[in-house]
């Protein structure tokens, strides 16, 4: 269809019907940019993406289906013709009415195509492109669902059919379900103002980014000679993103305040030496002596009072001594002096070493900003127009159901990027970068661009953008073994289909195109995941109605907004509103947002799932085995269901809703041998004696992201978030 007659969907959608009734006293929430006419298909139609709309080149109506970008001359009929899966209408029973030989599968033409060739008429020729762009033709289904997909077919069409595609690749074990619809309703909004991805501005991203990350590794050394703490970058990224208004999508450059609270806490806790957790006596006695003498060189080389200086050399010398002549001590017994001499010499380390730890926040932020505003400067250098003013508009009162995030600014060509696989892992290269993801990962991005994406319908920059999308969270993951695998941890299949089946869930609060199980979801990045179905960042999205999941990445400062977030949406709708969130059970000590939940008046049930008693999808789920896509939990989760009047009317958890979660979070029986924890982590990297000023959190996915529920993994279940965090 010609982008003429596309233009014209977009302005005249048809009116949507409401899941569950009116979704307020203005009628039924409406699909995104429609007329306020009545609707003239039947229900059934309209359900599944059909809308009447009316061509300005041919002066006459045709029909549009929203899920498939399908446009038809004759009216639609159900059942008859499925675009994705039969997408040359072969199979296709004839229209009523219609040619016989041509089914609901015809494509919308001319009127210079249907007028007969003159003497001076010509054939304009489509150009095919010479190489596929992706694995799968696109409007062909990666892969069958149902076995009427495998009958064969007519051997010989009727009308000259383009060159066979390469068959379609089917995953051996699909871990999402995007025929799932949407019962989210917002207020329209109007497009995003964010500036369209880049390969070559997100190359320049990484190459930031990592740089960043070497400056805190090198400051960290130089100023207080540790390393820097285990994913505390990571989390200084989720930390700060919750109150950045920047532009940047990655970078902080906008915050307030300037010094993070999750890096300095992070920073001080391993101020003079980090600590681990101790298996053995000698382990014990070695990490006291340590302690010790690096408080005692660290208050003698800063500028300290005198009185800090006699408190910490005293209690320092005096436990050397008694090192040194009491050999017979057990391990608790070192422990105990351990905790004693941190107690004693804890808070005059840390006054010594507070400018010094304030000084690396504040220098990694300075090149934060600096980085985000040259990237600016050289992302609209590659704009062919700049940027549209923002100007403040009243915001709309219509309802509509929730659609993916659109950008108000026109994608620019994008340079050409390589696809190859190497056995069942999709690379894509662009200047020698390479990304890779599994195929069956690589088909769901597929059909999720497919679904959501209204500005691309031939796929030409579907492999610029997916090189995209796998850049931002590679770079956000960092480059450690295993770092940030926690950011996309998720829920088990059976969790989510039982979540759907008893609680009507359609929607994730915190995911991503890489782990998101529905084809709804928020995401940290929205102008990467918006191409891929993402309705933007969690915070920023207000929902009117709908039963969601809620998955946080374990960033206190995140969970907390996000807390107050659910306070907010509840307070200010009286339609059906539910949010099952489902947080880590940290008891010592607790959680302020898990406390919060605890004590809402919003809160229907709470229920709690014993550590090592439930499994989680891997993080890395796009990249690693199959075998090692599940493992157990480390620490119990807790499920709380935080609900309306009218989302507790229809989505209570009852007894009955409640045993069949239960049952769904049981590990497979297929999957128990192979199933365990990812193990603790080296005895340098888990602290021996948490406090509560102490506390370093673990991270999970992304506000960006949401399935994530075990970052880490430790040895003991009732031990603090930084025993927790310390290994994956």
């Amino acid at each position: 269809m010609s982008n003429d007659s596309q233009g014209s969907v977009k302005g005249e959608a048809a009116t949507m019907v409401s899941p569950s009734g009116p979704a307020s006293s203005q009628g039924p929430p409406l699909s995104p940019s429609t007329t306020s006419k009545t609707p003239e298909l039947p229900d059934e139609l309209v359900q599944a993406g059909w809308s009447k709309c009316w061509s300005r080149r041919e002066n006459r109506p045709y029909y549009f289906n929203r899920f498939t970008n399908q446009s038809l001359w004759e009216v639609p009929v159900l059942g008859q013709h499925d675009v994705i899966s039969d997408p040359l209408g072969l199979n296709a029973a004839p229209a009523e009415g219609g040619d016989g030989n041509l089914g609901n599968g015809q494509r919308k033409r001319r009127s210079s195509e249907e007028q007969g060739a003159g003497p001076n008429s010509f054939k304009r020729v489509k150009v095919e492109p010479s190489t596929p762009i992706s694995p799968s033709t696109p409007g062909v289904k990666p892969w069958s669902s149902a076995p009427e997909d495998k009958q064969a077919q007519p051997a010989t069409p009727t009308t000259q059919s383009p060159a066979p595609a390469p068959a379609p690749y089917r995953p051996a074990v699909v871990y999402w379900d995007l025929d799932v619809q949407t019962n989210a309703v917002i207020r329209e909004h109007p497009p995003a103002h964010h500036l369209p991805p880049h390969p070559e501005i997100e190359l320049q991203r990484a190459q930031l980014v990592t740089k960043l990350r070497q400056h805190y590794h090198e400051l960290c050394h130089q100023r207080e000679g540790i390393d820097p703490p285990r994913e505390s970058f990571n989390r200084w990224l989720l930390e700060r993103k919750v109150i950045d208004k920047g532009q940047d999508p990655l970078l902080p450059s906008d915050c307030e305040p300037v010094i993070s609270p999750s890096m300095f806490r992070e920073v001080m806790n391993d101020i003079p030496i980090r600590l681990s957790r101790i298996k053995y006596k000698e382990e014990a006695r070695k990490l006291l002596f340590r302690y010790a003498e690096a408080a005692k060189k660290m208050i003698d080389s800063r500028n300290a009072s005198p009185e800090s200086r006699k408190v910490v050399k005293w209690n320092a010398e005096d436990t050397m001594s008694w090192l040194r002549r009491d050999h017979s001590a057990s391990k608790e017994d070192y422990m105990d002096r351990l905790e004693h001499l941190r107690q004693q010499c804890g808070p005059h380390v840390a006054a010594v070493a507070k400018d010094s730890v304030e000084g690396i926040c504040s220098k990694i932020y300075q090149l934060s900003s600096e980085y985000s505003r040259r990237l600016r400067q050289t992302h609209l250098s590659l704009l062919p127009d700049p940027p549209p003013e923002t100007c403040a508009s009243p915001p709309p009162s219509r309802l509509v159901y929730c659609y993916p995030v659109r950008l108000a600014m026109p994608s620019p060509p994008l340079p050409r990027v390589e696809l190859h696989f190497e056995n069942d892992v999709a690379c894509l290269r662009f200047r020698g970068e390479m990304v890779k993801v599994n195929r069956g990962h690589f088909s769901k991005l597929e059909l999720l661009y497919r679904y959501s994406c209204i500005d691309d319908p031939r796929f030409e920059k579907f492999l610029s953008r997916v090189w995209c999308l796998l850049k931002r969270y590679q770079v956000m993951f960092g480059s450690g073994a295993n770092e940030g695998t926690g950011l996309q941890g998720a829920l088990p299949v059976a969790v989510f289909e039982t979540l759907n089946r008893q609680f009507g869930v359609s929607f994730e609060c915190f995911a991503s195109p890489l782990n998101c199980y529905f084809k709804q979801f928020c995401s940290a990045f929205p102008d990467t995941d918006g191409f891929f179905g993402s309705r933007g960042p969690f915070l920023s999205f207000c929902p009117v109605s709908g039963s969601f999941e809620a998955n946080p990445p374990f960033c206190e400062e995140l969970m907390d907004a996000m807390v107050t977030h659910f306070e907010d949406l509840l307070n200010q709708s009286s339609e059906p509103l539910s949010f099952i969130v489902f947080v880590p059970e940290w008891r010592d000590p607790v959680t302020p947002a898990l406390t919060r939940m605890e004590g809402s008046r919003f809160l229907r049930h709470q229920m709690n799932v014993p550590a090592y008693e439930h499994e989680y999808r891997s993080g890395s789920q796009h990249l690693c085995k199959r075998d090692e896509m599940y493992y157990r939990a480390v620490h119990g989760t807790a499920v709380l269901f935080l609900q309306n009047e009218a989302g507790f009317a229809k989505w209570g958890p009852t007894p009955e809703r409640l045993a069949e979660l239960t049952a769904a979070y049981r590990p497979a029986l297929t999957r128990s041998s192979s199933l365990s924890s990812p193990g603790p982590a080296p005895a340098g990297e888990r602290d021996s004696a948490p406090k509560a000023s102490d506390r370093t959190q673990s991270v999970a996915s992304p506000g960006g992201h949401d399935n994530n529920n075990n970052s880490s993994s430790s040895s003991s279940s009732s031990s603090s978030p930084q025993d927790k965090m310390a290994a994956v």
